[in-house]
């Protein structure tokens, strides 16, 4: 379903992918988040995405006057995950909001790894 925005001059409407891409750079600025995570549903297997398929870790829930954002994210190792999560639910609901004038309600997020460096 496409987000739509209406004034005075006319209509704007706005593809899912776009709002999922503002979502998914939101989370990529934020600190401690090392990507965005696709899961194989077949195999259980979650890996991490490329910058130019970020939003595949991204899943929207869009009704006429809402929008609820589900985030699948691989954070750092050694960092504070829900100090993490807190950042990145005011992060991304602003710039959703602020970008696409859409209302979010709701962020969720689900973990789905931990990057550990050598």
């Amino acid at each position: 379903m496409l987000s739509k925005t209406s004034n005075e001059y006319g209509s704007i409407f706005i593809e899912n992918e776009v709002i999922a891409r503002i979502a998914g750079l939101a989370a990529m600025d934020c600190y401690g988040i090392v990507g965005m995570a696709a899961k194989n549903v077949k195999d259980g297997i979650t890996k991490l995405l490329k910058i130019e398929s970020l939003t595949k870790g991204v899943k929207l829930n869009i009704t006429e006057t809402d929008c609820i954002i589900d985030l699948h994210i691989i954070v750092e190792y050694g960092t504070n995950i829900s100090a993490i999560a807190d950042t990145l639910i005011n992060t991304v609901k602003y710039r959703v909001e602020e970008y696409a004038g859409i209302s979010v309600t709701e962020v969720n997020i689900f973990v789905e790894g931990i990057r550990v460096n050598n």
